[in-house]
């Protein structure tokens, strides 16, 4: 058997911010979650995505700390079309979430923007550019 990548964790400092920040990019999130240490989402085709709280992180590592200096990972969200990236930024950036990086049309044959999420994890949007 081979093992097989199934599941992606987020450590958060407010898990209802996270949730909060998560569903407005499409996650089918279970209602009552915010005030749960642990929070579990399906994907399509059966990946999952988690969130836990650093108590609960520090509960199973006590020496655990949070990276410094930059991130180590980013989820990137695919968008319909180019305009679609435009749109899902602008919106997220009106509710209040902070911009890392504006839309751009990127060298690699996307259209590309960064949205950080509540405790700072780059959230990428992309959609391939017209050929």
């Amino acid at each position: 058997m081979t093992p097989r990548l199934d599941l992606i964790s987020i450590v958060t400092a407010d898990m209802a911010a996270a949730l909060a920040f998560y569903r407005r990019l499409g996650l089918d999130l279970p209602d009552g979650a915010e005030g749960e240490p642990h929070v579990e989402a399906a994907l399509p085709g059966g990946f999952r995505v988690a969130w836990d709280t650093v108590e609960t992180v520090r509960s199973l590592d006590p020496g655990w700390t949070p990276p410094q200096g930059g991130h180590r990972s980013a989820l990137a969200f695919r968008c319909d079309d180019p305009a679609e990236v435009d749109k899902v930024y602008a919106e997220l950036t009106a509710a209040g979430y902070r911009s890392h990086r504006e839309p751009w049309d990127a060298f690699w044959g996307q259209r590309y923007a960064v949205v950080l999420d509540p405790d700072g994890n780059p959230t990428d949007l992309f959609a391939p550019l017209p050929s």
